[in-house]
């Protein structure tokens, strides 16, 4: 079976007593980062097992390798650095092959930064969208978030910590002046949470130094969630 587990995104603590158990049992594990991994396993006092890499550039070909080694009855674990495989991260292609061709694979839950930011933010969690990351360029930044100016669900995104100010900026001109939040390193040692509208965090984070991956969640179109309305009004 493929063990597709999700990993701590900062604290080691997160990971779960079925996930361990599952690194335990596996004798082949694709990750990310060969040596990220090996670290959480060291934590854990898991004995080394055959470790691949398995990251963007390379699905493909180490797909076929997974699916090979599960046909034969190995077990397999598939991680990424942080959170969920396929979440903004490499897995998606495995996973569906597994569903395709019938291989067995289970999910085996755990930390994700999109939950952990959605309920450090204070907005609201009736309805949220997760979107990856945003476009670089300035045109297609603005238009991207454009495309939700007038739903209501809350949006979440990841960005790079050197494009804070900028992403906040093309929200900002997009959306209107929304409740939102900023969240830096969740679970770890200087994890940071920044609240407020648009307009202040885009001055917050204009020239900022921001360091760690960040979380940005932004408030749908409600005027309750809105410094003068709704967007449109």
């Amino acid at each position: 079976m493929l063990h597709v587990i999700a990993t701590p995104i900062g604290n080691l603590g997160d990971l779960s007593p079925r996930g361990l158990d599952a690194f335990k049992s596996a004798s082949l594990i694709a990750c990310e980062d060969t040596r990220r991994t090996w670290q959480l396993l060291s934590h854990f006092g898991v004995p080394r097992p055959e470790m691949i890499s398995y990251r963007q550039g390379n699905e493909e070909r180490v797909t076929e390798t997974i699916i090979a080694a599960v046909k034969s009855g190995r077990e397999v674990a598939l991680c990424s650095d942080g959170g969920y495989p396929a979440i903004s991260d490499p897995g998606y292609r495995v996973i569906r092959a597994c569903a395709m061709e019938g291989v067995p694979y289970e999910v085996v839950p755990g930390a994700s930064a999109v939950n952990v930011a959605l309920l450090m933010s204070g907005l609201s969690t009736s309805s949220f969208t997760f979107r990856g990351f945003p476009p670089r360029g300035p045109g297609a930044l603005r238009n991207w978030f454009a495309e939700d100016a007038d739903k209501e669900h809350t949006l979440i995104c990841y960005e790079s910590p050197f494009r804070v100010g900028a992403t906040l900026a093309a929200a900002l001109d997009a959306l209107g002046d929304r409740e939102a939040a900023v969240c830096i390193e969740l679970t770890k040692m200087h994890e940071r949470v920044s609240r407020g509208y648009l307009s202040d965090l885009a001055r917050e984070f204009a020239s900022a130094k921001v360091k760690g991956e960040v979380a940005i969640v932004i408030a749908g179109n409600n005027p309750k969630f809105s410094r003068a309305g709704a967007v449109g009004s």
